[in-house]
């Protein structure tokens, strides 16, 4: 298995893990999916503890448990199914009561469902010899986390973000020195920081101490990393062991706005505790007289403090209930907590935690829906969840139509969360799951429904046959079509039109801004979730009530200048991502650009309408792969390899320090090659080097590939026939300009050769002198390209993760945030009309925070007394009641008479169909044409059968001729 955690966790810290021998006690769902998690996550072993046997209520959210197991060992029936998961960590069952013996082989227990008395044992043992203890316990929607890490808990990384580096332009000699960097960007450092100074001139003593630590005299970058907001749970490190904590805990707010219920909560459990331990049973759901008992032992807990009674109340209703959404998310933040308890990686939880979710509940008559006979146990899997909302909501869930896009590491869970909650399982629901990526070894680590033997088969059909196995009333459909434009004629109007919501499991902006486009149109919800390493968020979108995900975008990222790529790179981001345009340069856009110009005929007059000088550099490019530089056989691609190396690391560079010699100064009189514009030095070839070698050796037989030409990975053979290859000498050209910023590239005003363009064309070999002929374009990989870093470069994996722009994937983070996703989901299925009860979430467990924000409304718009929203539209319907279709001369006629509105254009798409200013011949033309007639004739495109609707878009003068934006128009054809 690859652990794509690695680079989030440093190797460091998966080396502490992959020697921690983890116990989990307690086997129910949430106990499962703090053992999943640590599974995934790649500790040395994990213990499962649970004595008791399966029974109908733990199919609730377990699982890894079948009917078939009910009655079995909870522990021994999932015990196989874990262990599939990683082949790298050991993975036991144990049904002996917890001993004092068996705690002290391992360096982490959790503890889940367990009695306060136990924890209470458990939690003193623990503490006094040094085994680090996690207590977490969730009760409907409602959960708990507790964290004892003893008191010599030391945090290597307090954040994960990446050390910070900054190019400094000033030091001075004073005591303290002050330190000036350069004004680029913000440097991002904050007081209390610790540096260390390289290549200082002047001042060589600071390249030769240790760390020192610095105050920030200036103010700090926005989004300093010390930056905290009201979260769930208390921040830091602290050694209080688990009975000192229950007297004093330490807490801070739960959610914006809810600042009063953590100490509430935290006496509330207490009491909830004492009630089991007189009853040996949990409160009974929705029953009065149990609820009071637990309110009135909590009132003896508290001792006189104030409590809110309701939410007191609640815990009692909701003692039996057991959610997998929130199990989901209890169960990710305790999973990482325990990794951060082994791995000193990240800050832990000081020491509480409380969460609660209760806006899932109904908005009115809650007392009527939610009553003692609607939630008592029917002996079904899904009494967990009947405990928490009643029978009517269960039956609602299982009618329910939902498409989920993506079955990636979100997409997993989001069908795991969906076949525990029942969506889709009724006789009228289904589930469509669609992808059409195939599994890779790499996805195995947190794409946590694949196992090995899946390796290259479909991720959707996989996805939907585990989830059907976890709750084989689920009703999924899988498919492998991508969502796009394209593929409308199989998502159309009658798909969308039958959903009740969609859910994005995405990887992409594009693909996200697509769906979210569609749900608005068709009037969906949408469930939106990301993650990025220990970092995640959650959007719902809300028809009629919340604004879409399109509403707002994230800042565009920051590029790399292309001057600094090309001439004075000064981090190893800069020669990585030159590195890439290098091999795209070279091996991909060529190639496709000589099947273009092998295969279409329009390709070169396609070409010569580009702006600026991109004709020449296109023709250009062909005619070097076609005539300079083809090879014939492979010594030629070992020559162009050669030759290659020699423009690149040694030519080029000298032809720059030509243009700019090492002690040349600018016109204020410092130094040329100073500050972020660091000197090169040109590079001697030498077959005898090995890191040269290596780079002939791969660029010969990249190029050989693009050509079908078998090449070779003898080193020797290839040292042979560089020996024989002439490389001429360099000679500095005159005239070469090397523009210094892009600013200046962007000023530069250069004219296209003409003359340069008809010898190119008349260079090039007709298509029909190379018969059969094709290139073959090689996609993107990490290649040792002999790149002279101007940086000690990163461990091959930073580089790959660089240059390939990916983003750490960890399996706690992806379960806590669709858990908190399919909170979400109760409510749409309820229907909640108030924007208050939704919740967008967003958090980053490294820290730790969790933080919620209310979804922002829909904007509004006006035309004359009429308002609207992104979700509101023109219907008109294009069939008339005689059979026939309107005109445009009609369909003008209907927006004057009915809307008040003058059309001055009209458009679908990118073709115009109509405006004021269009010839008077075309207009009269167009006038008596059907919509649909004009629409095929502008476009030139048929409509195929599939398509129900067009989209017009409009723009309109009022009575008093001024311009008023209104909405689309959605204009039915069938």
């Amino acid at each position: 298995m690859t652990f794509l955690g690695i680079p989030l966790m440093s190797f460091r810290a998966m080396k502490r893990m992959q020697t921690s021998n983890v116990l989990v006690s307690g086997l129910r769902g949430l106990g499962v999916e703090v053992a999943k998690n640590l599974v995934l996550g790649g500790v040395k072993s994990v213990t499962l503890h649970d004595p008791e046997p399966a029974s109908w209520s733990d199919l609730a959210s377990q699982f890894y448990l079948r009917e078939e197991d009910v009655g079995r060992s909870r522990a021994e029936a999932t015990l196989p199914r874990l262990a599939e998961l990683n082949s790298y960590v050991a993975v036991s069952s144990s049904r002996e009561p917890l001993s004092q013996e068996l705690l002290g082989t391992f360096q982490v227990v959790v503890l889940t469902n367990s009695p306060l008395e136990e924890q209470l044992w458990v939690g003193d043992f623990c503490h006094s010899h040094g085994i680090k203890l996690v207590v977490a316990d969730t009760r409907g929607l409602f959960g708990q986390l507790f964290c004892d890490f003893g008191e010599d808990m030391v945090v290597s990384d307090a954040n994960g973000e990446q050390p910070l580096s900054a190019m400094v332009s000033m030091v001075t000699k004073g005591c303290p020195g002050e330190v000036t960097c350069l004004d680029e960007a913000r440097h991002g450092f904050e007081s209390g920081d610790f540096v260390t100074f390289t290549e200082v001139e002047g001042m060589e003593e600071l390249n030769r101490c240790g760390p020192v630590e610095i105050r920030v005299l200036g103010a700090p970058a926005r989004g300093a990393r010390g930056a905290r907001a009201p979260c769930l749970g208390g921040l830091g490190g602290s050694g209080k062991r688990l009975r000192d904590a229950l007297a004093e805990p330490e807490l801070l707010v739960t959610d914006f706005g809810k600042a009063e219920r953590p100490p509430v909560l935290h006496r509330a459990w207490q009491g909830l505790h004492r009630f089991l331990r007189q009853h040996g049973r949990a409160p009974r759901p929705r029953h009065q007289g149990d609820a009071a008992e637990v309110l009135a032992l909590t009132k003896e807990v508290a001792a006189g403090a104030e409590l809110d009674e309701e939410l007191v109340r609640e815990l009692a209703f909701q003692a039996t209930g057991d959610l997998a959404p929130v199990n989901a998310f209890i169960g990710g933040l305790a999973a990482q907590e325990v990794m951060k308890a082994v791995s000193g990686k990240f800050t832990p939880i000081t020491q509480w935690l409380y969460f609660d979710a209760l806006e899932c509940l109904p908005e009115e008559n809650r007392d009527t829906l939610l009553t003692e006979e609607q939630c008592r146990p029917r002996n079904s899997r899904y009494d967990g969840q009947i405990a928490v909302f009643g029978a009517e909501l269960q039956a609602k869930l299982g009618a329910q139509k939902y498409f989920v896009v993506g079955a990636g590491a979100i997409g997993c869970e989001l069908l795991k969360n969906f076949a525990m909650v029942g969506l889709g399982c009724g006789p009228e629901g289904s589930v469509t799951v669609t992808d059409m990526d195939t599994i890779e070894k790499s996805n195995l680590n947190r794409q946590f429904l694949f196992r090995p033997w899946d390796v290259t088969k479909l991720k959707s059909e996989r996805a939907a046959a585990a989830a059907r196995e976890m709750n084989p009333a689920l009703r999924v459909c899988s498919r492998t079509d991508r969502v796009g434009p394209d593929t409308e004629r199989v998502y159309d109007d009658d798909f969308f039109e039958g959903l009740d919501g969609v859910a994005n499991a995405l990887d992409n902006v594009d693909a996200r801004l697509y769906m979210d486009r569609r749900c608005v149109y068709y009037r969906k919800p949408l469930l939106e979730s990301g993650t990025l390493g220990t970092k995640g968020n959650v959007q719902v979108v809300i028809p009629f009530l919340s604004e879409s995900y399109s509403s707002s975008q994230d800042p565009p990222e920051k590029a790399i200048p292309i001057c600094t790529l090309k001439n004075f790179p000064n981090a190893i981001e800069h020669t990585l991502q030159w590195a890439r345009d290098e091999f795209e340069g070279l091996f991909k856009q060529p190639a496709e650009n000589v099947n273009q110009y092998l295969m279409d005929p329009k390709f070169l007059e396609r070409t010569l309408r580009l702006a600026g000088t991109q004709p020449l550099e296109v023709l250009e490019a062909v005619q070097r792969s076609l005539v300079s530089d083809r090879p014939r056989a492979w010594p030629d691609c070992v020559a162009w390899a050669c030759r290659h190396w020699h423009r690149q690391y040694s030519n080029n560079i000298r032809q720059l320090l030509h243009n700019f010699p090492p002690g040349q100064k600018t016109n204020s009189g410092t130094l040329f090659w100073s500050g972020p514009k660091r000197c090169p030095h040109p590079l001697v070839f030498d077959p005898d080097n090995p890191l040269h070698l290596d780079y002939v050796v791969a660029a010969a037989n990249l190029f050989a590939q693009s050509y079908g030409i078998v090449g070779s990975r003898d080193r020797a053979a290839v040292a042979e026939l560089l020996r024989h290859v002439r490389v001429p000498p360099f000679a500095p050209k005159a005239g070469v300009r090397i523009h210094v910023s892009d600013q200046e590239l962007q000023s530069a005003s250069a004219a296209l050769d003409d003359g340069r363009l008809e010898e190119l064309k008349a260079s090039l070999p007709s298509p029909e002198e190379l018969p059969g002929f094709r290139m073959f374009p090689i996609d993107f990989e990490k290649v040792g390209a002999a790149c002279p870093a101007p940086t000690p470069p990163p461990p091959p994996l930073g580089s790959k993760l660089i240059a390939g722009k990916i983003i750490p994937a960890i399996a706690t983070t992806t379960a806590a945030v669709v858990g908190l996703a399919c909170l979400e989901l109760y409510k749409l299925v309820q229907g909640h009309r108030r924007l208050s009860s939704y919740k967008n979430a967003f958090l980053n467990l490294a820290l730790p925070f969790v933080g919620f924000s209310e979804p922002l409304a829909c904007p509004r718009n006006k035309y004359y007394e009429v308002e609207w929203t992104l979700w509101d539209r023109f219907e008109v319907q294009g069939l008339q009641p005689d059979g026939r279709e309107m005109t445009l001369r009609q369909f003008l006629a209907y927006f004057k008479k009915e809307h008040r509105l003058e059309i001055t254009m009209l458009s679908q798409g990118v073709s115009m169909l109509y405006s004021f200013f269009m010839p008077a011949a075309k207009l009269r033309e167009r006038h008596d044409q059907p919509m649909t007639e004009i629409v095929t004739r502008v476009s030139k495109k048929k409509l195929g059968r599939h398509v129900k609707a067009l989209v017009f878009e409009l723009c309109c003068n009022d009575d008093s001729d001024a311009d008023i934006e209104v909405p689309y128009v959605r204009y039915t054809i069938r």
